[in-house]
């Protein structure tokens, strides 16, 4: 995107300070990631500026739109990671502009992409409270599930999670442990890319990393 302020000001705001008129130029999606980029910059040294009264919103919207979801406080940091390593792997994974301004989530994409965002974002703050139930992933297009021997898993997810967190971070994917309906427990790897044999990003990439581990 071009990106440049004009000249015209507004001299209206408290102690003299006014603001400047932002200009983005470029594709929609394009422009609407870099929006959102300099929203949540300026959020975080005006609190209030852009989320004052905002609620949240779901849009019936089928191509690219944006839906809002707002965050409690220890939502927002487990939601964001550190460095906003969380908030990266999330919206790599779905294929959507996902940016946190304030306690606001704005997830912006087709219906489809901004439906399966909010999907990773309610499955990560599960995660939070215990062991999450996903029945079946059968009709869905974004994921593998893998089988892992009992006496591998804790060498697979590693301490604390941080060996699948080092393989979603290599793949962009977002992988976690979830029970089926029968409360059996599988490795599930969600990501709207599914790769190929010779790529390094994808659910089939990271299938291979996760294969590699339990071979060792």
């Amino acid at each position: 995107v071009l990106m440049f302020f004009m000249n015209k000001r507004d001299g209206g705001g408290k102690g003299g300070r006014g603001t400047e008129q932002l200009v983005v130029f470029g594709p929609p999606r394009a422009r609407r990631g870099a929006e959102l980029k300099v929203m949540s910059s300026v959020e975080t040294k005006a609190p209030g500026h852009f989320t004052r009264g905002v609620r949240e919103k779901q849009s019936s919207e089928k191509g690219f739109d944006t839906d809002r979801m707002i965050f409690k406080d220890d939502e927002l940091s487990y939601a964001l990671g550190k460095e906003g390593a969380t908030r990266k792997k999330l919206e790599g994974a779905a294929g959507t502009i996902l940016q946190y301004v304030g306690h606001v989530a704005f997830i912006a994409g087709t219906l489809k992409e901004r439906k399966r965002c909010k999907e990773y974002i309610s499955w990560l703050l599960a995660q939070r409270r215990g062991s999450v139930t996903i029945p079946s992933i059968s009709q869905r297009d974004d994921a593998v599930e893998m089988h892992i021997p009992d006496n591998c898993k804790g060498w697979v997810t590693g301490n604390r999670g941080s060996e699948l967190r080092r393989m979603e971070q290599e793949t962009g994917t977002f992988m976690f442990m979830a029970l089926d309906d029968r409360g059996d427990e599988r490795l599930i790897i969600f990501c709207h890319n599914a790769g190929s044999k010779v790529s390094d990003r994808g659910r089939i990439a990271a299938e291979r990393l996760v294969n590699e581990m339990i071979q060792e």
